[in-house]
């Protein structure tokens, strides 16, 4: 599979990450952890290099430790603190006081002395303008609990974080429904500082693959989707799940794009997809076209 140089860092990551949300956070998906073994397993045989979590994710991290810790040096390990993280802790969701036992709390889950990366999970710009959350991440780094520091978020709160040329990775949503970063100039931004960029939600959650949504709880990603009504959107699911997901690796400033499943023969048929390479000129310019025709002011990006 192909790899991609991680901004400046000394890591090079595959096109696609494994995002692990769904394993332990799902709980009609029942992932156990002999399924965890065996996806995880699968998901490091096949190539892929990254494995995204987070301390949110509930039982994510403890299946991860459990099921591929004798394997770390295969794999860059991704973890986030802030957001959700303060269950069992003493201080509420994005208090500086939790950075340092979030972390260690981490560790211990996934069996390892140190993470590749840790990112400030969804914070809103105001609170980063306080600066006490960010030097608590940043002696993380200089303690070698993490080797490099992040931000994951979407919008304004992501552009500046980028602009306070404290971190080295950015982590946004961006895919067919969610063009924000690109209009924002948000991976440009991120580009020119050689920050490594990390895209979440890059198939748009395969919405066109869920039944129909609850009335009074509609899928933003659904609604747009219906608006913009791309050409491909009458081709089969796994058609358009393809044309999402090279769309999203076709947009120059993305390094790796985080994708879960809960099923290891999703993960060979990914790789597969991203394997057919980049779209053409043509296409990327007909789903942007579209997109800017379409899209409203409230289309933002989601938390």
């Amino acid at each position: 599979m192909e790899q991609r140089q991680f901004g400046k860092t000394d890591m090079r990551v595959t096109v696609l990450g494994f995002g692990s949300a769904e394993i332990g956070m799902d709980k009609d998906l029942n992932v156990s952890q002999e399924d965890a073994n065996q996806l995880l397993s699968k998901v490091l045989d096949s190539g892929i290099n990254v494995i995204d979590t987070a301390s949110s994710y509930n039982t994510s991290e403890e299946k991860i430790g459990r099921a591929i810790s004798h394997r770390r040096q295969e794999y860059y390990l991704f973890s986030k603190c802030g957001e959700g993280s303060s269950v069992g802790l003493d201080y509420p969701d994005w208090d500086a006081r939790n950075v340092r036992p979030s972390v260690e709390r981490s560790l211990k889950r996934l069996q390892t002395d140190y993470l590749d990366l840790v990112l400030i999970h969804s914070c809103s710009e105001a609170i980063l303008r306080q600066g006490d959350l960010i030097q608590e991440v940043k002696k993380l780094k200089e303690d070698g609990l993490v080797r490099y520091i992040g931000y994951s978020g979407d919008s304004t709160n992501a552009l500046y974080a980028i602009q306070t040329d404290e971190f080295d990775v950015l982590e946004t949503s961006l895919n067919i429904a969610d063009q924000e970063p690109i209009d924002l100039k948000t991976l440009e931004e991120a580009e020119k500082r050689q920050m490594g960029i990390i895209i979440k939600r890059p198939v748009a959650n395969v919405v066109w693959n869920r039944g129909p949504e609850a009335p009074n709880n509609p899928d933003i990603y659904k609604e747009r989707l219906d608006k913009l009504n791309y050409s491909f959107m009458n081709e089969s699911p796994d058609k358009i799940l393809e044309y999402a997901l090279r769309f999203t690796l076709s947009v120059p400033q993305v390094d790796t794009a985080i994708v879960g499943t809960t099923k290891p023969e999703h993960v060979l048929e990914n790789i597969a997809m991203a394997n057919k390479g980049k779209l053409t000129d043509s296409e990327m310019n007909e789903i942007r076209r579209r997109w800017q025709e379409v899209c409203e002011p409230a289309w933002a990006g989601l938390k």
